[in-house]
């Protein structure tokens, strides 16, 4: 039967179901730019990338300290890689590391359960409150360029899903502050970006828009009979429906759009984490050609869910290690610091090997590589011992945006390192000895750079003026 795309009109959707709300982002119906339509010169990209766990952190006078702290030695233009770090040495004036930067409503939060607020700045904590969490960084800017390209934004994961409140596998959040589930089979994301079908993917538009229609038809007949508490979750609820009619009306404008043409044939998409070190290659290789061939603007990627639970634990064994989490649990062991640092640099290698692709990539219209167009954002949100400050962060790209590189904004400064933040108590019971700054404030400095007209992210208190 063929399908035909004027018979979807502008409302239809759901009835009684549900299923059509996790409505699939079809590869044939998100793409390049519908036919006829024009591309942005040097488009502006995002990426943003989350580790667990924390990093190595040693005192001064451990003498693992040169060779295994995570964060340079020195500070602005004058510093030195450790071995933890060294992979980033070619990149050197194409990145700046930070310290001394965290998000104050999630800084009381243990480090197992920092994920979720990463991208967020929002106060997910436990205690008595309900959890709720806000809109992420990636899904901001999304807002502001998703339109342009068949995918608004490639959200993934090591651990796929969503995961749970604070263990999420997934570090982006929509305006409501939902978790968008992350997709963490290469063949499925491959699939997706680049294998099109459009009889399967017309049908389902149409199933999903009919749907539609007669669930909002349900809904304003049972909003009449609600409470007011009612019927506000109802009305988040439906939100969450206009929120899919807009991917709907994207979807059938791209539908018959043809897919970019890239060589496959290069990656292993059948791999599991039982072999980490391509795994972890073949999802940056996605994302690279997600980028490339301009189907999307904005990725993430959750490179490990934290307290070691889930299949990203296993990374640990491309060197030689069982799980990566209980490294960080080791490091009074003799060596303790070196194993853990050399994961660490173990997945610096491989994003390392991602940024210097995009360097190494020209951009079709001129003006640099790819890399100078493309803003990415390493990090995770525990330093020492799941300590909720200092996030160990890492900005790379964007020379075009005005980003000056090249440096270590060491805001922490050298004591950080040691004595204030480490003893025999849990690290994270002990009071603040010094003001780390809203980590927000970067974000509202990447939103602006990338073109985003904003004063304000979250908790912003201002912006971040010498990067």
């Amino acid at each position: 039967m063929a399908w035909n795309m004027n018979m979807i009109d502008r409302r239809r959707f759901l009835r009684g179901s549900g299923w059509a709300l996790a409505l699939p982002m079809f590869g044939s119906v998100w793409g390049p730019m519908a036919r006829g339509a024009e591309t942005r010169e040097n488009p502006k990209r995002l990426g943003c990338f989350y580790f667990p766990d924390g990093v190595p952190m040693p005192l001064p006078e451990d003498p693992a300290y040169k060779d295994w702290s995570w964060f340079p030695h020195g500070g602005g233009n004058e510093f030195t890689f450790s071995k933890c770090m060294e992979p980033f040495e070619s990149l050197k004036d194409d990145l700046t590391v930070l310290s001394g930067f965290s998000h104050p409503k999630s800084r009381n939060v243990h480090g197992h359960n920092n994920a979720d607020q990463f991208l967020t700045a929002a106060a997910t904590g436990g205690g008595d409150k309900e959890y709720e969490n806000t809109i992420s960084l990636d899904q901001e800017y999304a807002k502001y360029v998703g339109d342009q390209t068949r995918f608004a934004s490639l959200v993934m994961s090591t651990d796929g899903g969503t995961g749970t409140a604070r263990g999420t596998h997934t570090i982006s959040f929509d305006r409501n502050g939902r978790p968008i589930p992350a997709e963490h089979r290469p063949k499925q994301i491959f699939d997706r970006l680049f294998v099109k079908n459009d009889a399967d993917s017309a049908r389902r538009l149409l199933l999903s828009r009919s749907a539609l229609d007669e669930m909002l038809e349900d809904a304003r007949r049972l909003r009449q009979s609600l409470s007011t508490n009612d019927r506000r979750s109802l009305d988040e609820y439906l939100d969450s429906v206009r929120q899919a009619e807009v991917k709907v009306e994207k979807a059938k404008r791209w539908l018959g759009a043809p897919l970019p043409s890239v060589d496959g044939d290069q990656l292993n998409l059948e791999l599991t984490t039982e072999e980490p070190r391509e795994y972890l290659q073949t999802m940056f290789d996605l994302i690279f050609l997600a980028f490339k061939t301009d189907s999307t603007r904005v990725a993430t990627y959750q490179i490990g869910r934290e307290n070691g639970v889930g299949r990203s634990d296993h990374l640990a064994r491309a060197v030689g290690f069982n799980l990566a989490h209980q490294l960080s649990h080791e490091t009074k062991n003799p060596d303790g610091w070196k194993n853990f640092g050399t994961y660490c640099r173990f997945l610096n290698e491989e994003y390392g090997r991602f940024i210097g692709k995009l360097k190494a990539t020209p951009e079709p219209a001129g003006s640099g590589s790819m890399l100078d167009n493309t803003l990415l954002l390493l990090g995770s949100a525990s330093s020492a011992f799941h300590l909720s400050r200092n996030y160990p962060l890492i900005l790379a790209g964007g020379k075009q945006m005005g980003f000056k590189h090249g440096q270590y904004f060491n805001h922490a400064g050298e004591n950080f390192q040691g004595g204030p933040w480490l003893g025999e108590r849990e690290p994270w019971q002990d009071e603040a000895k010094g003001e780390d700054l809203p980590l927000s404030n970067l974000y509202v400095t990447m939103l602006q750079r990338l073109g985003v007209q904003t004063d304000s992210f979250a908790d912003s208190t201002g912006v971040v003026e010498s990067i």
